[in-house]
């Protein structure tokens, strides 16, 4: 296709702006921006390429290209686009728009992480201050197209109350929308936000109830509910889709219960962890799915085996009763190998919010498994292998198996039937072993108890289907969430009333601990019986007190501790795990969980990191000498 010019005149035939700042507008060719919100560019280029070859050939160009398998689907698209309004500036009526500061700003903020983990420098040619204008300048925003589709309202059918709830399947699109539409309903208690990217660039989208929508509140106890980690399997998606509907219309029509839970409780609803696997199971269609088809993310990754395997350092560090094994870190060398953005995304998420209470909603079969995944002994494959909270990980999962109409019926030749005689609950472990799973996770890494539950054998059942579904899952779920409020919570404070944040709480005969938040709160799942509590932190002597926690409670009992400090004598505390390796910088900025000053040693949540000798060229290096003539050294940090 030839290139198309277009002249611009002012009106009266008056010749437009003087060269700098006038443009001839010709077509989009470039195959890396062709996703671009406009359609025509112009040269010289914002970085004085002046033509379509010269763009292509040039290393900004292939960095562009390649970006996305770089930062292992981080920032995706985001980041192309940012770098095609430079390479390919947008051009309108014989004028060069240029993108807006603010974006490249936030982006920035949000991305540098990335590059760090790779040892790669910011790119020069997304210098904010250089190649980016201000509002008032005129500037377009490079990712309105992303939005495109997910703003507009889709309007119920005529006659259809606000309350209504369609119980059919949502596209990607349809999600979106449905959940902002019902954050906005209820905004007072509902908010959406982004806990990141897939590796196709979908927004991680996640709603969240409480009374203070968008921040947590003292000994406000935080649960998350996930569905889709694996793509195909439908159910847990569709559930809280409606649970997000429900809480939010029961909420407005004064319902105690509900009004109870979110006024006391801030809820979190992850639908689709594995958007990009949906898509692919939804092309084939409910009925039509295969098994697995659509069960991994684009990287042909099964999410729920992405996490880092703390389980078997666990069993090495249980053994030895004077080393902690809970909060585990993750070992450096889960960082070589390939991790999926989603995978991070709840690494992320993990790390800023102190989450209590979890469920993983799967499909494939009718039970409620609890950790650990894992083997004891790794060469079995089945093998009964409890947490040291054995006894209220199977409260948990009774919280709701024994609500739930199909799994406590008596017929064993139903789906799920197998399990019957166990009460549709059963150690994961012993069901059947695997390693990198996110429950395991969840409880060796933070302060979350995490359960999995499968909903039922169809995994990508039909639209028929899902009402009934909702109405055997939505008294579970709340049943589930509720859960959250037994055992204790407290304030962990020293003799002047300052919280104490990172403090642990001990219970006697079990040997995993919890730590406080940074303002002090805690809250500890306990069974039912008597409890001996310890708290204790570095340079305060330990306080102990007895509890009873009773069969049946509606809230937490609350227990604070007012910690002394020590005298100067040695003060000794209880080892942590050991980490190895030397201190490298944490793309999340230095943060771990709830935003406290990371240990020397952690490893960072961003992209792969290789070891490499002193001197040494990043590991890419080679990539980009080998493509182009011109070594981008713009992108070498030292």
């Amino acid at each position: 296709m030839p290139l198309t010019a277009l002249p611009f005149l002012f009106p009266g035939g008056c010749h437009g702006p003087s060269a700098a700042d006038s443009a001839t507008c010709v077509d989009m060719q470039l195959r890396t921006c062709s996703d671009v919100a406009y359609n025509w560019t112009t040269f010289p280029t914002l970085l004085e390429q002046r033509s379509r070859e010269a763009v292509e050939s040039s290393s900004e160009y292939i960095l562009l290209s390649v970006l996305h398998h770089l930062l292992e689907g981080q920032c995706n698209p985001d980041l192309r686009l940012l770098g095609c309004a430079v390479l390919a500036p947008r051009c309108e009526g014989g004028r060069v728009r240029r993108p807006c500061r603010h974006v490249c700003e936030g982006l920035r903020e949000a991305c540098q992480p990335a590059f760090d983990a790779i040892d790669m420098a910011w790119p020069y040619f997304l210098d904010c201050g250089r190649y980016f204008a201000s509002v008032e300048e005129g500037c377009y925003d490079p990712l309105e197209k992303l939005r495109e589709g997910l703003d507009a309202e889709e309007a119920l059918p005529s006659g259809l109350p606000p309350t209504f709830i369609h119980f059919t399947h949502h596209s990607y699109a349809q999600m979106v929308r449905v959940l902002r539409r019902t954050a906005a309903r209820c905004a007072h208690v509902a908010k959406t936000y982004s806990i990141g990217r897939s590796f196709n660039g979908k927004e991680l989208l996640v709603i969240e109830f409480s009374a203070r929508p968008g921040q947590h509140e003292l000994m406000e106890p935080e649960v998350k509910l996930i569905g889709n980690i694996h793509g195909n399997e439908v159910a847990g998606r569709e559930m809280l889709i409606y649970l997000a509907q429900y809480l939010c219309s029961e909420y407005l029509l004064g319902s105690p219960r509900i009004q109870r839970l979110l006024n006391t409780t801030r809820i979190h609803l992850l639908p689709s962890m594995n958007p990009d696997g949906y898509e692919v199971a939804a092309a084939e269609g409910a009925g039509y799915n295969g098994w697995t088809s659509g069960r991994q993310n684009a990287q042909n990754l099964d999410l729920n085996r992405n996490f880092p395997d703390l389980t078997s350092e666990y069993y090495r560090l249980a053994s030895s009763r004077s080393v902690r094994s809970d909060h585990i870190p993750i070992p450096q060398h889960y960082w070589w190998g390939k991790v999926a953005p989603e995978t991070k995304a709840i690494m992320k998420w993990m790390r800023t919010t102190p989450f209590v209470l979890s469920a993983s909603l799967h499909g494939g079969d009718l039970v409620v498994s609890y950790p650990f995944d894992f083997s004891k002994h790794p060469q079995e494959e089945k093998m009964f292998s409890p947490t040291p909270d054995e006894k209220m990980f199977k409260l948990l999962a009774r919280a709701y198996a024994d609500v739930h109409p199909m799994m406590m019926d008596r017929s064993e030749n139903r789906c799920g039937g197998n399990f019957l005689k166990r009460g549709s609950i059963i150690n994961g472990a012993d069901w059947y072993s695997f390693t990198g799973g996110m429950s395991d996770f969840n409880y060796l890494h933070s302060n979350c108890f995490e359960i999995t539950v499968e909903l039922g054998c169809v995994k990508f059942p039909p639209e028929e289907a899902l009402y009934t579904l909702w109405q055997h899952n939505k008294e579970p779920l709340l049943n589930f969430v509720e859960m959250v409020h037994r055992g204790i919570k407290g304030v962990v404070m020293d003799k002047f009333g300052k919280p104490v944040k990172n403090a642990r709480i001990l219970v006697k005969g079990i040997h995993h601990d919890i730590t406080t938040a940074p303002d002090g709160d805690y809250w500890r799942l306990l069974p039912p019986g008597p409890h001996i509590v310890i708290a204790q932190a570095p340079g305060y002597s330990k306080v102990i007190k007895k509890v009873t926690i009773p069969a049946r409670m509606k809230r937490a009992g609350r227990v604070d501790f007012i910690l002394q400090p020590l005298g100067t004598g040695p003060k000794k505390v209880l080892l942590g795990p050991r980490r190895s390796g030397s201190g490298l910088r944490d793309p999340l900025g230095g943060a771990s969980p709830y935003g406290e000053p990371e240990e020397v040693g952690q490893e960072p949540l961003g992209g792969r990191r290789q070891p490499s000798s002193g001197g040494s060229k990043p590991w890419w290096w080679s990539y980009f000498t080998s493509l182009s003539q011109h070594k981008p050294r713009w992108l070498l940090k030292y």
